[in-house]
């Protein structure tokens, strides 16, 4: 004992604490388009808003840490700000991101990602995504400060996953045609 308080050992000191892992990536690694991720994305969109019909912290929380509300803030002078958010803040918009949703979805389409319907081959055009992926890119820059924070999230994580799979997809396809081009 030291000055009155037990010592404990250092294996009883950690608490039981667990938690759950999320796999929030477009693509599997095959390269395939996870339509899971889309319907998870919308159910927390829809229970995030009767959750946070107060404007407390637990509905913007949820939506950020996966359906678990955030911890308070530490910070007393902070947690206020966290709890309300500005008057002129950006409201969100389904029809936006439906629109990030659908140029995600061609994108992932020219990557491979769907079978072609008269073929049943996928279809892999990298100029195609190119373009659709600098269209989301310009869509980002020009919005930016336009948009609801749940927004440039999804447009953000978009952006990034089609990138990788762009990058995955193009060095498959050079690989591919070195590989032919070899006697």
């Amino acid at each position: 004992m030291i000055d009155g308080l037990r010592e404990i050992p250092l294996s009883e000191s950690k608490r039981d604490e667990s938690f759950k892992v999320v796999d929030r990536r477009l693509f599997t690694p095959e390269g395939e388009f996870r339509k899971e991720v889309a319907e998870q994305q919308d159910r927390e969109r829809e229970t995030a808003p009767a959750a946070g019909a107060a404007g407390s912290i637990g509905a913007a929380g949820a939506v950020a840490t996966g359906g678990k509300a955030a911890a308070p803030s530490a910070n007393p002078v902070a947690a206020p700000s966290a709890t309300v958010p500005p008057a002129d803040a950006p409201k969100r918009s389904a029809v936006f991101e439906n629109l990030i949703r659908s140029l995600a979805q061609n994108a992932a389409m020219l990557l491979g990602g769907y079978a072609d319907p008269r073929t049943g081959q996928p279809a892999l055009d990298l100029e195609g995504a190119r373009e659709m992926i600098d269209m989301l890119d310009v869509l980002r820059e020009k919005t930016r400060g336009n948009l609801a924070t749940e927004e440039d999230t999804l447009l953000l994580d978009v952006l990034g996953n089609l990138k990788l799979a762009f990058m995955e997809m193009a060095k498959a396809a050079a690989k591919q045609e070195k590989a032919q081009s070899r006697p």
